[in-house]
């Protein structure tokens, strides 16, 4: 082995060392600032019905959430499980999230090749991006029946916002390195793969993040007019019945996914900026 390999490692300063200190006492309190303000909503959400200054009618407790979730938990001859419902509502997101995404980055890219082209699209997609999606539901479902117009609300909700992200974020690249690419007599294929896309990723991972709440919005969104399965179902029912346990049971699942998700792309993006 050379000497440089037997070489101890540098010591750290003084100065990056309190350096260190300093940004884990920061992460730390960021970390008990956050729990404590769950804890502290938790306590008004459980105080404030049991002492009648809100109406329990209208809010249920956090007390009361657990035993609704395990009373749900077994299916019915009325209603399926917990578990049915939830499986549901997942599936349907990953699917309209993966089908904005792909379509997203392949429209993006065909607005990137033909300049034309998106200069004829881009007011109906600013347009159709500002549209309110809600105002589609009833149309999805004369269209695409019960179960596909779950799916298309989730897609024309997170849709135009990701190509919009994605083109913007394929405008951004420098311009230096696609000069450089074609000053070496790459294709325009070639550039696009080699140099956007790449250049890109903290694009493509921000319409990752906004496409994962999106997405499951428009499911709910779905749910809410024409579904008998998922979470939107069970709180549009809840509500309709006036249980708010189980409005408060599918909301709190519904955070659960969406604190998952997050979870899972950050860990994506944590390891492609590693790579990169």
């Amino acid at each position: 082995m050379s000497a440089i390999e037997h070489a101890a490692p540098a010591a750290i300063s003084p100065q990056y060392a309190d350096w260190l200190r300093r940004e884990r006492r920061t992460r730390v309190s960021v970390r008990a600032m956050q729990l404590v303000l769950l804890i502290l909503f938790l306590i008004l959400w459980e105080v404030l019905p049991r002492e009648q200054i809100v109406n329990p009618l209208f809010t249920s407790y956090p007390s009361a959430i657990w035993p609704t979730f395990l009373s749900m938990l077994k299916a019915t001859p009325q209603q399926p499980s917990i578990q049915a419902h939830t499986l549901s509502t997942v599936l349907a997101t990953i699917a309209g999230f993966t089908a904005a995404m792909i379509l997203g980055v392949a429209i993006a890219a065909a607005l990137w090749w033909w300049n034309a082209l998106y200069k004829v699209l881009d007011p109906y997609l600013v347009v159709a991006n500002a549209m309110p999606k809600t105002a589609f539901v009833p149309i999805f479902y004369i269209w695409l029946g019960a179960t596909l117009s779950i799916y298309g609300m989730s897609l024309a909700i997170s849709l135009f916002i990701t190509v919009l992200m994605i083109y913007n974020g394929f405008q951004g690249v420098d311009p230096n390195k696609i000069k450089l690419a074609q000053s070496f007599g790459a294709t325009k294929w070639q550039i696009l793969r080699k140099v956007v896309l790449p250049g890109s990723v903290p694009t493509l991972i921000a319409a990752l993040k906004v496409n994962a709440g999106l997405s499951l919005v428009g499911v709910v969104v779905g749910e809410f007019q024409s579904s008998s399965l998922g979470l939107g179902y069970l709180i549009q029912y809840g509500s309709q019945i006036f249980k708010m346990n189980i409005v408060m049971t599918a909301v709190t699942i519904l955070a659960i996914v969406s604190s998952l998700m997050y979870l899972a792309i950050a860990a994506l993006e944590a390891a492609v900026m590693r790579r990169r």
